[in-house]
């Protein structure tokens, strides 16, 4: 006789009193421990940013250098004297400049390339590791690297290889207040490029295959293929990625600096590094903190502006 190996099903337990107390319990215990591991980052944040943000507004007020214990209170005086200040201005000019139109060609040369590198070809890990090399570096050393590349003299690399090949003499890349502007520009999308397009790159091979081959047999085009199927499909990375950008343009600092050191005259000068001069060298620390309160608005403003433009087109093509 087969014996049966069947367990013995026991009857369910009525729940207890002391069970549905432990039940009530568990949320308050996982809301306290959660709270545990937040305490150091909510320290963290609360030394490093919400403290020297309070600081820099009252400063912003006075008349502080940085050195005296009782600054005198100026009201708007400093956030006034902003507007009247041309380096100010010009840098202020110069950093949205630089923000938009890095944001706008690094996106328009990178969707295009990602498309290129998602192909198969000979070699094509090679040429992908070439494109995203540039980021590797830190900025501040393909500055200077650049800085000799594009040096306004005749002993300038580029500036050699233009007078051997066409007998022209120097172009002044970094001497010249517009060229300066291009230049640094121009270098910000060689290095950023490779970057973002290894951003799109990940989206794009995320986009299932089926998608297209139903579009060859509905003879859809290969612009109707990427109007209506990569291009929806890539705005939560371009969202990413023009929000990095963005933020980054606004707070640029070492690029320029290596490059130009914020010349030719007041040309290339970022807000960053009016902050830093301003506030440190000149002793000016309460029109640097103006500025740094200035500063803070617009950025909070374009990341909001990125943010519902994004949703919007999300909701638009989702």
């Amino acid at each position: 006789m087969a014996l049966s190996t069947t367990p013995d099903l026991q009857p369910l337990q009525p729940q207890t009193s002391s069970n549905r107390t432990l039940t009530r319990k568990r949320p308050h215990r996982l809301s306290v421990t959660s709270w545990v591991f937040m305490a150091p980052i909510a320290v963290v944040f609360v030394v490093l940013y919400v403290i020297p943000m309070s600081q820099s507004l009252y400063y912003s007020f006075t008349d502080f250098d940085g050195y005296v214990s009782n600054p005198a209170f100026v009201g708007f005086d400093n956030y006034a004297e902003l507007f009247k200040d041309p380096s100010m201005l010009s840098a202020l000019g110069y950093t949205i400049f630089y923000a938009v139109s890095t944001t706008i060609l690094v996106t328009v040369t990178a969707i295009p390339l990602a498309l290129t590198l998602n192909r198969k070809f000979f070699g094509r890990n090679l040429v992908r590791s070439a494109f995203f090399f540039p980021a590797v570096p830190s900025v501040a050393i393909l500055g200077l690297v650049w800085g000799f590349i594009l040096n306004p003299l005749g002993s300038g690399v580029l500036n050699s290889i233009i007078r051997s090949l066409t007998g022209l003499g120097p172009i002044p890349w970094l001497s010249d207040s517009t060229l300066a502007q291009l230049s640094t520009v121009a270098v910000t999308i060689w290095a950023l490029t490779g970057w973002h397009a290894v951003l799109y790159l990940a989206y794009l091979q995320a986009i299932p295959a089926d998608y297209y081959e139903v579009s060859k047999i509905d003879g859809a085009s290969s612009w109707q293929s990427f109007r209506y199927i990569t291009l929806p499909l890539l705005i939560p990375a371009m969202a990413v990625s023009q929000l990095l950008l963005m933020t980054n343009g606004l707070k640029v600092f070492d690029l320029p600096f290596t490059l130009t050191r914020g010349g030719p005259g007041f040309s290339t000068r970022t807000l960053t590094q009016s902050l830093i001069e301003d506030g440190i060298a000149q002793s000016r620390v309460g029109a640097a903190s103006a500025l740094a309160v200035l500063f803070l608005i617009v950025v909070g403003l374009v990341v909001l502006g990125q943010m519902a433009l994004s949703n919007a087109l999300q909701r638009k093509y989702s």
